[in-house]
C-alpha cells in the first residue's frame, strides 16, 4: 500500500496552531501529544488496546518486528546478555551501549 508524501506546512500537526521550523511537522514534544490523543480517541486511552488492534502483544512482538523491518532504523543491542537485548532506534541503542556496556563496568 502506497503512502502519500507528507509535506510540513509550517504549523504543528497536533492542531495547536503553533508555527514550527522549516521541515518540521511538530512543535517540540507535540508528536507525543498527538499520539496520546489519538490513542485516547480510538483505543480508550489504552496502549494495550492499540497494540492488540494492530496484531501485537505478548504473542507477537512489535519491537521485534521493528528490528526485523528494513524500513525502520531499529536494532537490537548485541552486547546485552539477556535475549532479546535492548531494542530501539539506532541512536537510542548507541546511548544504551554507552551507559550500560562501557568497558570495565560489567
Amino acid at each position: 500500500m502506497s503512502k502519500p508524501r507528507l509535506i510540513p506546512t509550517g504549523n504543528c500537526w497536533c492542531g495547536c496552531g503553533r508555527e514550527v521550523g522549516l521541515g518540521k511537522f511538530f512543535a517540540q514534544g507535540h508528536d507525543k501529544t498527538a499520539e496520546s490523543a489519538l490513542i485516547a480517541l480510538k483505543y480508550e486511552g489504552s496502549v494495550p488496546h492499540f497494540l492488540h488492534a494492530h496484531g501485537y502483544g505478548p504473542q507477537h512482538s512489535v519491537t521485534g518486528d521493528a528490528v526485523d523491518n528494513e524500513k525502520t532504523d531499529w536494532m537490537e543491542c548485541d552486547e546485552c546478555t539477556s535475549k532479546p537485548g535492548y531494542r530501539g532506534a539506532r541512536n537510542s541503542v548507541a546511548k544504551h551501549r554507552r551507559i550500560y556496556h562501557r568497558k570495565g563496568t560489567e
